[in-house]
């Protein structure tokens, strides 16, 4: 026989007894636990006699396959991972993408100058589009107005101040007989008409400071404040008994203007009378008071100023003793 055959049988039946007696020694760990355990606790607990430790708690308590034991997939959640969004139930809601979007189309470029709107003239607007209306008031203060706004027929309050107007006509107020204040304070106006006022049924307050009037227009029965100081007013631009009818007038202010004398007779309502800073230089007896009735008492007219005037006042005794208090002026 060939040597190189007798080796090769040699190695060959080597290897098979090797297998075999890895077979017969490879125990699995399962029933090497089972042997192992019982001694080991027989020698741990070998004194206790009362308890039976041969029995086979390997068997019971088997770890070694725990997780095949207990199936943990029914429990998880299943998720489902994907990048495309939900379709919409309504197929309407779909983009549809075979339309194509219309090209907008371009308007030719036009070579004749664009048309604008006519302006309105700013006179010729409401009041409220020059001004600020709340309720039935009306605020055009500093607005540069150089006439008397179109106003509501409600309004009852009227704030004209610190602007340009030079005139005041009598078709500006038609009509505005709930018109209860007016204030132009501060203004322009060297004219006034003289039925501007008067047809005003429910007129309480004439505000007019600050102006250039050289005349007081006719007054409506209803006033009760006339403000028209730092004017040009002369006593000639008084028409004659001009405050004597007036039945409500508590209020009559005409300082820093040109008047001669104090403009009487006087109501008997009047509290307030303002002349100073004119050029008074003498008064009659019967300016405040009846010389013929000495028993009377005007309790209401207690604001009488009469400084900044060239005229004594001592020199007409009797002309107060129906008086609260003596006017303020100058009495040397």
């Amino acid at each position: 026989m060939n040597p190189a055959c007798c080796r090769m049988q040699t190695l060959a039946w080597l290897g098979i007894t090797s297998l075999c007696l890895g077979a017969t020694w490879a125990v699995p760990a399962k029933e090497r636990r089972k042997t192992e355990k019982p001694k080991a606790d027989l020698a741990l607990y070998g004194n206790l006699d009362n308890y039976d430790l041969t029995d086979n708690y390997g068997e019971i308590l088997d770890l070694s396959n725990y997780e095949e034991l207990y199936d943990y997939g029914d429990l998880a959640p299943k998720i489902e991972v994907g990048t495309l969004a939900p379709r919409p139930k309504d197929r309407m809601a779909l983009p549809n993408l075979d339309t194509v979007p219309e090209t907008p189309k371009l308007q030719p470029l036009s070579t004749t100058s664009p048309v604008y709107p006519a302006p309105i003239p700013m006179q010729g607007l409401p009041s409220c589009l020059l001004c600020l209306c709340i309720g039935t008031s009306v605020y055009c203060d500093d607005a540069n107005l150089e006439h008397i706004p179109l106003l509501p027929r409600e309004t009852t309050y009227l704030y004209a101040r610190f602007n340009r107007i030079g005139a005041i006509r009598a078709s500006d107020f038609t009509g505005l007989k709930k018109l209860k204040r007016i204030d132009l304070s501060s203004n322009f106006i060297s004219w006034a008409d003289a039925d501007a006022f008067h047809l005003l049924p429910s007129l309480q307050e004439l505000i007019l400071p600050e102006n250039r009037l050289t005349a007081l227009p006719e007054l409506p029965r209803s006033i009760i404040h006339l403000d028209a100081r730092l004017n040009r007013i002369p006593s000639t631009g008084l028409r004659p008994e001009a405050f004597r009818d007036l039945k409500q007038l508590q209020f009559l202010h005409l300082s820093d203007n040109q008047l001669d004398y104090i403009p009487a007779p006087l109501p008997e309502s009047l509290r307030s009378l303002h002349l100073q800073n004119n050029n008074i230089q003498t008064m009659h007896e019967d300016t405040f008071c009846d010389s013929r009735d000495h028993s009377q008492i005007r309790r209401a007219l207690e604001d009488i100023r009469l400084d900044g005037n060239p005229i004594n006042l001592s020199l007409f005794p009797n002309a107060y003793f129906c008086l609260p208090r003596l006017p303020t002026g100058r009495f040397f």
